[in-house]
């Protein structure tokens, strides 16, 4: 049963004299639990005011918010082993304030480290975080957690903020606010506007990018073709709530249907899933990075004149960096399957440019057999150019192409995959001080480095096998015509799939431009800024909102997915310098430090 919410208090009106100091943190999710226990943690040294009350505002219970809240299906999995999953910062975090230790989510729960545990374990442990949190807190600062929308944030930039909740008269009085909604829900898209009136029209059944976790399923009838656009994490909370979660279960490796399961025609951009994990450890000696993309070269790119282009200026190094991670490993861990000593092959390697003929000639003379060499273009489009002549030709295709995956995440001998697993994190969070680079590079790092446990496509091959599942191809494009949708992609040219139901199997894009977020819609229509792609910019530094003229807002701070400095997303792993720890530290200290100073003022002055 979930836990039930710290009740609410309501707060003086703004224009009454301060007594005490007021911080409001909207959203109680994973990132405000974070920037809760940041603030727990660095208090006793720089906050030495009369009094601090803490308003944590969100609607859901405080700890899991509402991605990680206990109220959802038991079935659904966190997509990392519990040993990699912390909310508590260690040694190895570059950040001012004091570490304070704690346990993973498998060193609280108990258990199999490698196990992925369900989102409502999950959903425990960081209810825990939030009241441990809470509770190291000293006399005198006091958290409130309001069970309300946050609908929008007021004041002048020398002035006290006023938070206006849903369903309450009186707004909360901030002297601060701190932005951490998390993920977001969009308004719909043209296209997904077009294809929501034409269902209407023609009583189909539409799911736009939603939270699949909240989706209403029930029209996806059983034995029904259902066209499925994206190969994702969300695909997976999809196949599971409709095969499982509909009384389907496995034995001995094979599906046993219920009768209630509809059937998946699925498809993307590229027409595969995501990478399962990787569920042997990384043994031996680490790539030592940064190598090719660390903090000089981004100073360098961010002092480009006229500014940056990821493909042009950026991905040369990613590439590089990726490379070397690739190739050290193989090198010092399989130096049978190479033909130069390491030191030799990586001068050579460091000095030609990505992409270019010497750059192949060098890896094909070092590394003989092609299945060793890293091609990342291959690596993200895997059904470019592939073409099949008969539906079956292109099923067992992907199955084969699905359990070579498996096998080869399976087997040590494949470790050069695990270091660049563990290279992209890394490369994600020096690219993070750029800002805003669009989708691609989100959607590649994602796809190699935040798939699916192994079990979930095992399952999905046993899916395929039954029938219950089918693979479109790549390239997936979706018409609506002829009163139903249908799917087509070139990797089958000439076939034609026609469903009365499509869903859209991805995540809202956390956009403030697109958001429905009341609050964020209101920031943005009021002056903070946006980047091209619509996230939120903020101050890199200290997550400071940004305005238009990309001056900071003293009094408003926003961290997570929809700014531009959000980082790879997800929780961070123990003993590897998490960049949301780092970004919490900073907001939780610039925070606290205003706050001082403030109380150390008369309250006329502020």
């Amino acid at each position: 049963m979930a836990p039930a919410p710290l009740p609410s208090q309501p707060r003086a009106h703004p224009s009454e004299p301060p007594t005490r100091r007021a911080l409001v943190i909207v959203g109680a999710g994973p990132r405000g639990t974070g920037v809760l226990e940041r603030i727990a943690a660095n208090v006793p040294e720089l906050y030495d005011g009369s009094g601090l009350d803490v308003h944590v505002v969100d609607p859901y219970p405080p700890g899991g918010g509402r991605i990680w809240r206990h109220d959802q299906s038991p079935l659904l999995r966190m997509n990392s082993q519990a040993r990699n999953v912390t909310m508590f910062t260690d040694a190895t975090v570059e950040m001012a304030g004091p570490v304070l230790p704690g346990p993973t989510v498998h060193e609280w729960a108990g258990g199999d480290g490698r196990a992925f545990v369900g989102r409502r374990e999950h959903s425990g442990y960081l209810r825990w975080v939030y009241e441990r949190a809470v509770a190291a807190l000293p006399d005198g600062v006091v958290v409130h957690h309001h069970p309300h929308r946050a609908l929008r944030v007021d004041g002048a930039r020398t002035e006290r903020q006023t938070v206006r909740l849903e369903g309450v008269d009186t707004p909360l009085a901030a002297d601060l606010v701190i932005l951490t909604q998390g993920h977001l829900d969009a308004e719909l898209d043209e296209e997904q506007t077009r294809l929501a009136d034409y269902a209407a029209r023609h009583g189909l059944t539409h799911l736009p990018p939603e939270f699949t976790a909240e989706s209403d399923l029930s029209g996806l009838a059983p034995g029904a073709p259902v066209i499925v656009r994206g190969f994702g994490l969300a695909f997976v909370d999809l196949m599971v709530l409709l095969t499982e979660g509909r009384g389907g279960r496995y034995e001995d490796g094979e599906y046993v249907p219920s009768g209630r399961e509809p059937v998946l025609y699925v498809g993307s951009r590229r027409g595969v899933p995501y990478h399962a994990k990787i569920e042997y450890p990384l043994v031996g000696e680490r790539p030592p990075l940064p190598r090719h993309l660390g903090p000089r070269e981004i100073d360098r790119l961010l002092a480009l004149p006229g500014g940056f282009d990821f493909r042009r200026d950026a991905w040369p190094l990613v590439a590089k960096e990726l490379g070397f991670a690739h190739y050290h490993r193989l090198f010092t861990a399989h130096p049978e399957r190479t033909r130069l000593p390491w030191a030799e092959f990586d001068r050579a390697h460091a000095a030609l440019p990505h992409g270019g003929p010497e750059l192949h000639a060098l890896v094909a003379s070092a590394v003989p057999d092609p299945a060793d060499r890293l091609d990342l273009t291959a690596l993200d489009r895997p059904l470019a150019g592939v073409r099949h002549t008969t539906d079956e030709a292109l099923q067992e295709h992907l199955r084969g192409y699905i359990a070579d995956g498996l096998a080869r995440r399976r087997d040590p001998a494949h470790s050069p995959a695990l270091a660049l697993s563990h290279a992209l994190p890394a490369v994600y969070e020096q690219l993070a001080r750029l800002g805003d680079l669009g989708t691609w590079w989100h959607g590649f790092f994602s796809y190699l480095a935040s798939g699916p446990p192994d079990p979930r496509l095992r399952n999905l091959l046993a899916l395929s096998r039954a029938g219950i599942v089918r693979f479109l191809g790549a390239d997936l494009r979706v018409v609506a015509e002829g009163g139903v949708f249908r799917a087509l992609s070139p990797t089958l040219p000439g076939r034609v799939t026609e469903a009365r139901a499509l869903v859209e199997a991805r995540l809202p894009e956390p956009t403030v431009v697109a958001t429905r977020d009341p609050l964020l819609r209101a920031l943005y229509a009021d002056g903070a800024a946006a980047t091209p792609a619509g996230f939120l910019a903020v101050d890199p530094v200290d997550g400071r909102v940004l305005d238009r003229t990309g001056t900071p807002y003293p009094r408003r701070f926003a961290l997570g997915p929809h700014t531009d400095a959000s980082g790879a997303g997800g929780f961070p792993r123990p003993g590897a310098n998490g960049l949301p720890f780092r970004q919490n530290d900073a907001t939780a200290r610039t925070a606290l430090a205003f706050l001082r100073d403030l109380s150390r003022t008369a309250p006329s002055a502020t």
